[in-house]
């Protein structure tokens, strides 16, 4: 099984547009030891050619260009792309379903109900698809069973339901159900080898952490350093916990979760432009250092 990281940043990239934050500034100047990300993705294949593509996120066209695996290899008009798997409806993570509107056959699509309510009425990105490639929506389980997808030989995965909040746009923002947001295992049929995926944790759950023990590697939640991180930046009032992500730092933090996983191979994913773990040369990206704890970075490939 290869996997290819997309994109490894949270919403907005790094470095931001508009953010001017103490890692923002000196990324820009060249000031720090440090590497520029898009917003998070990741490609999974066992051929090297027949690609499941996880999220699409505004920077997919950018994605796609620099992974030539991916690329047209036949006909006038192709893709490696065989199907996309949704996480959630977050506008980070749909927005570039747009960008593949030109698409010569339907998007499958694979995601949950709530995923595929949203992406009809708040972000209605199905509805806007009817008139160019059109969409075949694929809902996941979330009782625990197993599905295959065509196209994609050798895996077969499991997806589950996280605790989350829907995205504002959503009809049921304040609402929350089963699907708003999954965590998916991938398993190689022939090997056995297992990764659990879930770019948004904001509790460890029983059967988040029954995922994350029996997994060979484990891709997570690596958006915030602290749950203040957003409050003491003069960022925003709002802290981690409370927008549904499990900062690393701290009694029950992800560092202390992943320590918990001492044979298994651990990355973060999804990390905002605030986080100093960013810095490779800041405290905080050497705790994770010698923890074996590793940090994704756009390009990264992981071979299990």
């Amino acid at each position: 099984m290869k996997i290819r990281v997309l994109g490894s940043a949270a919403g907005g990239g790094f470095p931001q547009w508009n953010c001017n934050c103490h890692n923002c500034h000196r990324i820009r100047r060249n000031e720090m030891n440090g590497k520029p990300r898009t917003q998070s993705s990741i490609a999974v294949s066992t051929d090297d050619r027949n690609w499941l593509l996880f999220n699409t996120s505004p920077d997919i066209l950018t994605q796609l260009h620099a992974f030539p695996a991916i690329q047209p290899r036949e006909g006038v008009r192709d893709t490696g792309i065989k199907a996309i798997l949704l996480i959630d409806s977050q506008i980070d993570h749909t927005t570039g379903l747009l960008m593949l509107r030109e698409s010569r056959q339907p998007l499958d699509i694979y995601c949950s109900d709530m995923v595929k309510q949203d992406l009809s009425t708040g972000f209605p990105t199905f509805k806007m698809l009817e008139d160019y490639c059109t969409v075949n929506h694929h809902p996941v389980p979330l009782d625990g069973s197993s599905f295959t997808i065509p196209s994609i030989e050798d895996l077969k995965f499991y997806t589950q339901s996280l605790k989350s909040k829907a995205p504002p746009y959503s009809p049921h923002r304040n609402d929350p159900h089963d699907g708003d947001n999954i965590g998916v295992i991938i398993e190689q049929i022939s090997t056995g080898k297992k990764v659990f995926y879930a770019p948004g944790l904001g509790e460890i759950e029983p059967h988040v952490m029954d995922a994350m023990q029996l997994a060979d590697c484990v891709m997570v939640d690596g958006t915030f350093w602290t749950d203040d991180e957003m409050v003491t930046q003069n960022i925003s009032h709002k802290r981690a916990r409370e927008i549904g992500h499990l900062p690393q730092s701290g009694p029950g933090g992800m560092i202390e979760v992943l320590n918990s996983l001492p044979n298994t191979r651990r990355i973060l994913i999804h990390i905002n432009n605030t986080n100093p773990i960013l810095d490779e040369d800041s405290e905080q990206r050497k705790t994770l250092d010698a923890a074996g704890i590793e940090v994704s970075y756009d390009g990264m490939e992981i071979d299990l």
